[in-house]
């Protein structure tokens, strides 16, 4: 009888985490794939960074016109001013697409050297090898992308689930669900979101399923991040590499804390972190150099762009580059990062009007730092209730609001390393605030919400008796 109940148990707690994985996979699938929650204005749902992604099509059309590694695999565009110096317009994007659907062929290309370019390579491929017609393969490498995404996230929604229960990680969908960078950003070629978390999942992954590892276990710690990190700069390059970094190491964190980690430990995590990710990121600038070489005549032309486009994001000397970079090189890193905490995570004036300024730009804009000051008071309410709490349970919840604030790191590490580039891009570089921060934050706020819930209902019964 008890054996019967244990297994009915087990296949109830079995379909509630395949339910969340639905639920999770269909809300930010479909908003990813089409904006079907309407999270963010259409037409800028349309058309973001669509320049980027043009690049992705025009290296579809260079592979199919010559071949998937020509002018070293690299994205680009067909036109014939360099795009390293002259960024593409919004006919040449429209030229790029066109090329692509109506099987046109390019008389010149110019290759974007900042990044490997893996994810065009890996769609070039997957257009060679699928028999349908370009509308319907755009179409479903669009499906591929928001679908990737849309798991990625779920596997970090499953963990919080496995971690805090369903009604935290129904707080951290509803985060995903609503952000309205996400959701921009979810189908996008170019961008490839999935492979930003990757490195992170890993590391859940592994940590989760080995709590006291062996010394063999920190080596396949070692590899399998090296792999990871491997996979995200072929996928994209070295786009927020800090942030994916320091995302990476967010569930080193929590469980440090929840299991009382001694420092060989400390080291012997860090020391395979380091490694790994720093090897894939060695080997991934040396295939880059090649890349660029390929194009230029030689690896140290290639060695050269990298210095010079690091040097171009991060604090590079003004002198050094063209004027319309001398802004971005000479901004305050206090200023730049005041920006970013003013972003708009939702908002909503896409479902309501108001003619009341104040109420329209402060209130109905959900802005970062007000998510900021929200997830301070939620930890503070947590931590005041969790010493109520059982033991077992009290760690968990400190682990959590620990790795919380450790998780803000990410993306100011860009905003403050990255200053000049963060300056620039103003246009995407909100969505760093998701990696992974809001995602534990709302998790911070659902299980303050829960055990403040439960708090008052035993009172009310204590009060009843």
């Amino acid at each position: 009888m008890l054996t019967l109940q244990l297994k009915h148990l087990s296949q109830s707690a079995r379909a509630r985490q395949i339910a969340v994985w639905a639920l999770s996979i269909g809300l930010l699938f479909f908003g990813f794939l089409s904006n079907a929650w309407h999270v963010a204005e259409q037409e800028w749902f349309d058309t973001h960074q669509r320049d980027t992604e043009s690049l992705i099509i025009g290296r579809m059309v260079k592979s199919r016109q010559d071949s998937i590694f020509s002018v070293g695999g690299l994205t680009g565009a067909g036109v014939t001013t360099s795009i390293q110096q002259d960024w593409i317009s919004e006919n040449q994007i429209d030229t790029q697409y066109a090329a692509y659907l109506h099987m046109l062929t390019f008389d010149e290309f110019s290759p974007y050297m900042s990044q490997t370019g893996g994810q065009g390579m890996v769609f070039s491929l997957l257009d060679r090898c699928i028999p349908l017609s370009p509308q319907i393969k755009l179409w479903a490498f669009y499906v591929l992308t928001a679908l990737l995404s849309a798991i990625a996230l779920t596997f970090i929604v499953d963990w919080f689930y496995e971690e805090f229960g369903g009604w935290v990680a129904i707080f951290v969908v509803g985060s995903g669900v609503l952000s309205q960078w996400l959701t921009v950003f979810g189908k996008n070629l170019w961008w490839s979101l999935w492979a930003f978390y990757l490195p992170m999942l890993v590391v859940m992954c592994l940590l989760k399923r080995h709590r006291v590892p062996s010394n063999r276990q920190f080596i396949r710690f070692g590899i399998l991040i090296f792999t990871a990190v491997l996979i995200k700069c072929f996928i994209n390059g070295f786009e927020y590499i800090t942030t994916t970094l320091l995302m990476m190491v967010t569930p080193c964190i929590y469980y440090a804390v929840l299991d009382r980690w001694r420092r060989h430990q400390y080291l012997k995590w860090a020391l395979a972190a380091g490694l790994g990710s720093g090897v894939a990121i060695f080997l991934g600038l040396v295939m880059l150099c090649f890349q660029i070489g390929a194009v230029k005549g030689g690896f140290m032309d290639g060695v050269a762009h990298v210095i010079w486009s690091f040097g171009k994001r991060t604090y590079g000397e003004v002198q050094d580059y063209p004027a319309v970079y001398a802004a971005s090189l000479e901004a305050g890193t206090i200023g730049v990062v005041i920006t970013y905490v003013n972003g708009i995570f939702f908002d909503l004036n896409t479902y309501l009007s108001n003619a009341n300024p104040f109420v329209s730009d402060f209130l109905l804009k959900v802005r970062y730092g007000y998510l900021i000051l929200l997830f301070m008071v939620m930890s503070v309410v947590l931590f005041l209730r969790s010493k109520k709490i059982l033991s077992e349970r009290r760690r968990h919840y400190i682990a959590l609001i620990w790795t919380t604030w450790f998780s803000m790191l990410a993306p100011l590490s860009w905003y403050i390393l990255f200053k000049a580039h963060s300056y620039i891009h103003t246009h995407m570089s909100f969505l760093l605030w998701q990696m992974p921060f809001t995602f534990f934050g709302f998790a911070v706020v659902g299980c303050a919400v829960i055990t403040w819930r439960n708090g008052s209902i035993e009172k009310s019964n204590m009060e009843g008796v």
